[in-house]
């Protein structure tokens, strides 16, 4: 079990996982704080005892504004959700550099500004855990997704750096990899994807990948799913270094896995037709 004087901070809160996260952290008797750029988004998680605060994780003055109020009230973070992020598709050919540079922002280098914030407190408690969600889009690929991916894969092999920097001041660092989840994701990537390379030469790919994922969005697994693994990595003494779950999670990580390159590009194609 958990310290119930254990504070959590959790970003991109104000929807899917990151409410649900900091839902089941509130009921382990944690202090939650929430962050996202939509405040009025997270009124439901102030109701259940939550702390929300305003935070564009791309601005730096945002960012440290939010690790010193946490340090003025609560001393510091305990475990930290690094949740917040969203998801480009369209053809790498297509996408403007800007896009990508702010896909990389958001995904990334934010995500890496503020752990480097909360780490002073942790290591000078010499405790905490530090869970970043990445997708097991960190491990695969998709057509379309080049700079969604790109960061995903940046993601996994920063935290397991960091993981081994930290392991002398016996922090924690956990790596989730959701696989399908029914969250905001496909709408917020839908409408960009076609607006992007929905009429150019990549046309034909795009409303298909469109048409799959308008198909399989019913399909996908509850948020709650990888909900149930937070909770797994923040209870356990000693938790292991990756967690997956969620649809396609476990087949497809088997695929990238065992098959070569020629098949796996094979096998991903043919689900998009």
């Amino acid at each position: 079990m958990m310290a119930s004087n254990q504070v959590a901070l959790v970003t991109g809160a104000s929807a899917g996982m990151g409410k649900d996260f900091a839902k089941a952290l509130l009921s382990e008797g944690l202090t939650v704080y929430t962050v996202a750029r939509r405040i009025d988004k997270m009124a439901d998680l102030e109701k259940l005892g939550a702390i929300p605060l305003k935070m564009d994780i791309t601005q730096e003055n945002e960012v440290k504004a939010v690790i010193e109020t946490i340090a003025q009230q609560h001393g510091g973070v305990d475990i930290l959700v690094n949740n917040a992020g969203f998801g480009m598709y369209g053809a790498m050919e297509d996408t403007t550099i800007d896009d990508a540079r702010y896909q990389f922002e958001v995904n990334m280098f934010g995500l890496a500004r503020l752990t480097q914030l909360v780490l002073p407190y942790m290591r000078e408690k010499r405790a905490g855990k530090i869970i970043n969600i990445t997708s097991i889009g960190g491990k695969i690929y998709s057509p379309l997704g080049s700079w969604y991916h790109a960061t995903k894969h940046a993601l996994e092999g920063w935290s397991d750096c960091l993981r081994v920097e930290l392991k002398q001041f016996d922090i924690d660092v956990v790596i989730i990899e959701p696989g399908g989840i029914r969250t905001e994701f496909s709408d917020v990537l839908l409408q960009p994807l076609l607006d992007r390379s929905g009429s150019g030469v990549y046309s034909q790919m795009t409303h298909q990948l469109a048409n799959k994922l308008k198909e399989l969005n019913s399909q996908l697994s509850k948020p709650e799913v990888i909900t149930r693994l937070v909770l797994k990595a923040v209870r356990a003494k000693k938790p292991k270094t990756r967690y997956a779950a969620g649809k396609f999670a476990t087949s497809l990580l088997f695929m990238r896995k065992w098959f070569s390159d020629r098949m796996f590009d094979s096998t991903i194609m043919s689900m998009f037709k």
